[in-house]
């Protein structure tokens, strides 16, 4: 598996890491062993949608009937930052 990932790349979450909510913070964070990373509404919208079915192009699509402006780049660069991290695992066809 590759860390870059693409429009085609079919993202999901790594088996070690969790999307989780901490209602006392109101935040959104990934969870991994040792580890917490604090997301913003965005990131955690793009995360839920990770499921090794989607696509990117196909995750990016559906954020876009969310909200005004979705750059498919800045998905894929923010996912690629997270599969370097070993949060994210993106397969390609």
């Amino acid at each position: 598996m590759s860390t870059a990932v693409r429009p085609s790349s079919r993202p999901r979450l790594a088996p070690h890491v969790r999307l989780g909510f901490d209602r006392s913070r109101k935040k959104y964070m990934l969870l991994g062993p040792e580890s917490v990373t604090v997301l913003n509404t965005t990131g955690a919208a793009i995360l839920d949608l990770c499921d090794g079915q989607r696509t990117v192009a196909e995750i990016v699509a559906k954020l876009s009937s969310r909200y005004d402006h979705v750059a498919d780049d800045e998905v894929a660069q923010f996912l690629t930052r997270l599969a370097v991290k070993r949060y994210v695992e993106a397969e390609d066809d």
